[in-house]
């Protein structure tokens, strides 16, 4: 199996920022690239979702109420998947449930062949991950680790 470069999202509006580096990384390290897309949603807001889409349920809105629980991340991803299908780079995509940091975790202890890891700007940024968090997945993911971060512009 060939090494890959694993590209750390949330599944959000903002999953594909910095996506367009990852693939152009992989490319020129010659590797593979997985996405793994992770939750970010707080218990309460899981639950408000999941009583919107029940709510919709009950009114007969059977496609409305999927349309809620499974997000509108799938055509904004097939989208993108198809832009980038052309580069040469092979790109796996992972939707798990669990935080960044535990499912990186995860995943790092049962794929060998991951090489790198990219934390997006959506991981990085507003605290989203605590740097006390950061620096224990440093310690124990005995792979690189590389933070992206937003562009910043002075007015």
């Amino acid at each position: 199996m060939r090494k890959q470069i694993l590209f750390v999202t949330y599944q959000n509006e903002d999953f594909d920022e910095g996506l367009s580096y990852a693939i152009d990384l992989a490319r020129t390290m010659n590797k593979d690239l997985t996405i793994l897309m992770t939750q970010k949603k707080s218990l309460f807001k899981k639950f408000e979702e999941l009583m919107t889409a029940v709510t919709f349920a009950e009114a007969g809105e059977h496609d409305t109420a999927r349309e809620i629980l499974s997000g509108k991340i799938d055509d904004r991803l097939n989208t993108l998947m198809d832009k980038y299908q052309n580069t040469g780079v092979v790109t796996r995509v992972y939707a798990v449930t669990s935080d960044a940091i535990s499912a990186t975790k995860d995943f790092l202890k049962q794929k060998n062949s991951v090489d790198m890891v990219l934390l997006s700007p959506c991981i990085t940024s507003n605290g989203n991950i605590t740097s006390s968090a950061l620096q224990k997945l440093v310690r124990t993911a005995s792979r690189p680790i590389v933070t992206m971060s937003r562009q910043v512009y002075a007015v």
